[in-house]
């Protein structure tokens, strides 16, 4: 690599000391300088990286008197300077962050509320709505800054930080853990897939909600932890009017676009130019979406790859190396990116997508399910669980192995759509897919069995996940069998739903 990496040392190896705290990564900076533009509001807000540190500070004094370390401490905030102090304080303090989103409803907050122990929310009016009777909501912005600075909890690098959701395809969604390493881990990725952020003038922004690993880690934190001023903004319907509104205001150089917010912007012929980086990912592009790009934005996209267990790990970066068509892009140095047969060993033939343990943005584990922690590994290699193979230097993304469903950027587990369909009265069993969809990547698409003499029609379980769980993730479509295919065990066979969603979506 032609370039030096953050988050490395000379000879290319992780540069992780034998104590590290991600707030004091994040805040060491000069307190002068501009650390966050606000456009929450009417009006942009400009915070220092001094008046941060100042809300960080009087928000730990608060959790102090009722958090110890290692206690589990939610986040449902939307993008806000406060958003980012609220981890920020729960990190310095020792315990753990839960970011929550704030499209969920009670039943998806509730699972993850109680599967992580939260008994503290920091939160807003409307955060505290939403969170009914799960938990206390403690008011983000109603704690004074002044007082004595609070020190940083002397954290390890393998110490537990963040515990991030991601759903999978069966059971409930499941808790990844991570450590204080996260952040160094993403910052050699994030730093490629921006063309080397941090150049004089660069300013990020997404998007993509804070509440995710895309928006706190691909975006946020980093940027923060290089100095790069970072912008808040609140995009209640995504729009090209809204994001170039934002662009243009903000000052924004550097931006991850997640691809259905690409699609958007090319289904309305959007050109914005004063961009010097484009950052997307979660899934694969296409040739016509990365040539589109070049036309809108003056610039070549830089497609990255990871999930929410190890994040980051390999990119394109077009001032570095020239994008290759159909690939992702490279393995980031300091993540060992191989492709493996069925025997576990590395291959160059088509196989599953693994990392060496040793990534410094691999999760210590999920949440209180050693088992399926260990059903993630092969070995010294932790399994994505997608298909590719490697051409030349440069991966190429086959396919998920597994049954989570993309819609609209979102990671979508259809257990927990399947659950909340069942708790209907007149639904006798369920199956969830993903249906191929040119704007979203993927609809949600339901198949459900009534109960004898039910009547219930599509609109209503649609309301009904809706008012539960969140509003992208209702199913789209529904549709009424006789009987779902289903295995001697009793479970369903989704591969055979798939196949018929994706025969109807053909059709």
């Amino acid at each position: 690599m032609a370039h030096a990496l953050p988050g490395l040392d000379r000879s290319g190896a992780w540069d992780i000391p034998a104590r590290m705290n991600m707030a004091a990564q994040c805040l060491a900076q000069d307190p002068a300088q501009l650390a966050i533009i606000d456009m929450t509001g009417d009006a942009r807000h400009d915070v220092s990286f001094g008046a941060l540190s100042d809300m960080v500070d009087g928000l730990a004094r608060a959790l102090l008197q009722r958090v110890q370390v290692g206690d589990r401490v939610g986040v449902l905030l939307g993008q806000s300077p406060w958003c980012a102090a609220a981890h920020l304080a729960i990190w310095k303090i020792g315990a753990i962050s839960v970011p929550l989103f704030k499209l969920f409803k009670y039943d998806a907050l509730a699972s993850r509320v109680r599967d992580a122990g939260v008994s503290l929310v920091l939160t807003d009016p409307e955060g505290r709505d939403l969170l009914g009777d799960l938990a206390t909501p403690l008011m983000a912005d109603r704690f004074g800054v002044a007082g004595d600075p609070v020190p940083f909890a002397s954290t390890k690098p393998g110490d537990p930080a963040v515990l991030i959701y991601t759903s999978g395809t069966t059971g409930p969604p499941k808790g990844a853990l991570h450590g204080h390493r996260l952040l160094t881990g993403h910052l050699p990725g994030v730093s490629l897939s921006h063309d080397i952020l941090g150049q004089s003038g660069d300013c990020l922004w997404t998007p993509a909600d804070w509440a995710w690993i895309g928006g706190l880690f691909d975006v946020l934190m980093p940027a923060l932890a290089l100095g790069v001023p970072v912008v808040a903004a609140r995009l209640p319907k995504f729009s090209p009017e809204a994001c170039a509104r934002i662009i243009r205001d903000g000052d924004v150089r550097n931006v991850f676009f997640p691809p259905t917010a690409l699609r958007m912007l090319k289904a309305e012929g959007a050109e914005i130019a004063g961009l010097r980086s484009v950052a997307s990912g979660g899934e694969p592009l296409g040739a016509e979406m990365l040539a589109w790009g070049r036309q809108a934005f003056g610039l070549s996209i830089n497609e990255f790859y990871g999930q929410t267990e190890c994040n980051m790990v390999a990119t394109s970066a077009s001032s570095q190396f020239p994008p290759r068509p159909g690939c992702i892009g490279q393995p980031v140095p300091g993540h060992d990116v191989a492709v493996l047969d069925v025997d576990g060993n590395p291959t160059k033939d088509e196989g599953d997508v693994a990392i060496r343990k040793g990534s410094a943005s691999m999760m210590l584990g999920y949440w209180q399910r050693p088992d399926e922690t260990a059903q993630k590994y092969r070995g010294g290699w932790m399994l994505t669980g997608d298909r590719g193979v490697f051409d030349g230097d440069y991966l190429r993304f086959v396919g998920r192995e597994d049954d989570v469903i993309t819609s609209s950027g979102y990671r979508i587990g259809p257990a927990e759509i399947e659950d909340c369909l069942l708790t209907h009265p007149e639904v006798a069993t369920c199956g969830v897919v993903g249906k191929p969809d040119a704007l979203r990547t993927e609809i949600v698409k339901a198949y459900v069995v009534r109960k004898s003499g039910a009547t219930v029609d599509a609109q209503t379980l649609q309301d009904w996940v809706k008012t539960r769980l969140a509003s992208y993730s209702y199913p789209r479509e529904v549709a009424f069998l006789d009987a779902l295919p289903m295995t001697v065990t009793g479970k369903v066979i989704r591969r055979e739903l798939k196949a018929r969603a994706a025969a109807e979506g053909a059709a």
